[in-house]
Order: structure tokens, then sequence, then C-alpha cells
């Protein structure tokens, strides 16, 4: 397996796990931010189980910056693009999340509609690259070429990319947390915002110098130490594969969740009704310890169809009216 991150440019989605593991820790270090001990930390572990969907797209687009660059630059860029991902949700988001919770709150639906639009994009072009319906994606090549002044070049283009990601992670947790009063939002959404950026780019960097690690240990001679740095550059393909099918469902289900439960938000209950009407009978054949977990499987397979979809509808538009590779 190369090194680098040309197998990965869109397949990080392991990181969403990591997220969603990070989510009880929420609660706890909200505790100590704050003196509302119970209600920020059920506040937050609600918000961060929203966001862990969305933070598949976050790590998606780092690699595709850093592939080119030498292995003993990679994890340098990534501390770099993390940095400036910090920034994006401490200094410009986060502020800009509390005012909007605190005087335009009614615009928090229309907001996360569209980031619903465009995780069902996401989503869908990579199940029609693999009917090989569209391979738009699937012919670009990155060109990077090495040296310090096209570095800072892909870093400021992964921060600027960040930006629009961090928002809708920062405005899926902000809907959760409407109720509470504004520094307690603010709390969380910091808390959300550092656990994500830790996680994801933790995971991105643990992901890229796998192969490498692999690699040297393989070089050993012999032994167990050998044979097992063989079987993981092996299994590297394979784990890819994985994450990239769990990366494009998991994108599918937020996408089309997002887009039927903020229909309902603003009024228009018919996709939210018609997918209930269908879970709920299956779910009410199932004992009742299982029932409620089969509705919301049903209930998330829907969305995630309903969100491929639309993502389906809207590809070729976006192809028709933004270059190759602009829309990432």
């Amino acid at each position: 397996m190369p090194s680098g991150l040309v197998a990965l440019l869109d397949d990080v989605a392991a990181i969403a796990k990591v997220a969603a593991a990070s989510v009880d820790d929420i609660g706890a270090a909200a505790k100590v931010a704050a003196t509302s001990v119970d209600d920020i930390g059920v506040a937050a572990s609600r918000a961060g189980a929203k966001t862990a969907g969305v933070v598949i797209d976050d790590a998606a687009v780092t690699p595709s910056y850093v592939t080119g660059f030498s292995p003993a630059r990679e994890l340098p860029i990534i501390a770099k693009i993390a940095k400036g991902s910090l920034k994006n949700k401490l200094l410009i988001l986060l502020p800009a999340a509390v005012l909007l919770g605190q005087f335009a709150s009614f615009l928090i639906p229309g907001i996360l509609i569209i980031g619903g639009l465009f995780l069902s994009y996401e989503a869908a072009e990579k199940v029609l690259e693999l009917l090989k319906i569209d391979e738009t994606n699937k012919q670009e090549a990155p060109v990077i070429i090495e040296g310090e002044v096209h570095e800072d070049k892909m870093v400021s283009g992964a921060i600027r990319t960040d930006l629009i990601l961090s928002a809708e992670i920062m405005a899926i947790a902000l809907s959760e947390v409407t109720g509470e009063v504004w520094w307690q939002q603010a709390i969380i959404l910091a808390l959300i915002g550092i656990l994500i950026t830790v996680a994801v780019y933790g995971a991105v960097a643990l992901i890229v110098k796998m192969d490498d690690i692999g690699l040297h240990l393989a070089q050993k001679n012999g032994g167990f130490i050998s044979s097992f740095g063989r079987s993981l550059v092996t299994f590297m393909p394979k784990l890819l594969s994985a994450i990239s099918i769990i990366g494009t469902v998991a994108m599918a289900w937020v996408g089309g969740g997002l887009l039927v439960h903020n229909a309902a938000a603003l009024g228009w209950h018919g996709p939210e009704h018609l997918i209930e009407m269908i879970a709920r009978p299956i779910a009410a054949l199932t004992p009742q310890t299982m029932s409620g977990f089969l509705d919301w499987t049903v209930f998330a397979f829907l969305s995630a169809i309903l969100g491929i979809v639309i993502g389906s509808i809207l590809a070729p538009i976006i192809h028709k009216i933004m270059p190759h590779g602009a829309a990432h």
C-alpha cells in the first residue's frame, strides 16, 4: 500500500465511531464547566450524538489535502489543519452559533436542511460512483507539488473547507441546546467542538500512519513482529473498504434524517409521517423489548434511502452548475 493518503481520499468514516464514543465524556466534562450539571450533561450528550454522523464529512476531506506530500510532512500538515479547525469552531462559529441561538433560532431548521442536502449529495455521489453511473470524483486526481508555498496553500484550502463542515456540526449541536441559556450553550458547543476536533484529526493521523507502521514492522527480520506488519499492510485495504461503506450509509442516514425532521419543524410533516407509518407496523411485529430499537432502525434506513434519492437528483444538477471537484 502506498505511503500517504491516496486510498483514503473520501473514506475516513471510522472517525464517526470515535466521535460517537466520546459523547459520554461530554457530560463529564460539562460538569466541571458549569453549575447546571445535569441539564448541560444531558444536552451535550444529545447534541454530540447528533453530530457524530456529520463528523464523517469533516474527516473525509482532510486526506485529499496531504496526498502527494512526503510521509514526514503528513502529520505536521494534519496538525496545522487541526489547529485551524479549532480556530474555526471556537473563534468564528461558536460566537455566531450562540448569537443565532439567542436571537434567530427560527433560522436553524432551514440551515439544517441545507446541511442535509449537502450530506445527501455526498452520499449519493459515492453510490452513483459505485454503480458506475457517475464517476466524476473517481476521475479527479489531486495534483500537489512539494514545497512550503504549496503546503501552505493546501492547508489554507483545508481550513476553508473545514469551516463549512464545522458549521454543519455546530448547527446540529445548537439545534439540541436551544433551550439552554447562552452561557450553557457556549460551554456545550465549545466542548463538542474540541472533542470532535481531537477525535477527527487524531483518528486521521492514526489511519494515515498505519500503513507506514505496518511497512516498518514488516522489514524486521522474521518472527511475529514482521508477520504482524505484513498482515497490517494487507488488512488496510479491507479496512478502508469497510470504512467507505459505513461512511456512505452514515452520511445518507444523517442527511435524510436532517431533511425529514427539519421539514417537520417547518410545518411539512408528510415525509416524517410516511416513514413512521412504515416503521411502526414493522416494529410492532417484534417483542416489546426490541420494538423501540427496530422502529429507530427502520426509520434510519428509510431516511438513508430518502437521502440517497434526493442526493441522486442533486448530483447531476450540481455537476452542471459547478466545475468538476468544485463541489468539494
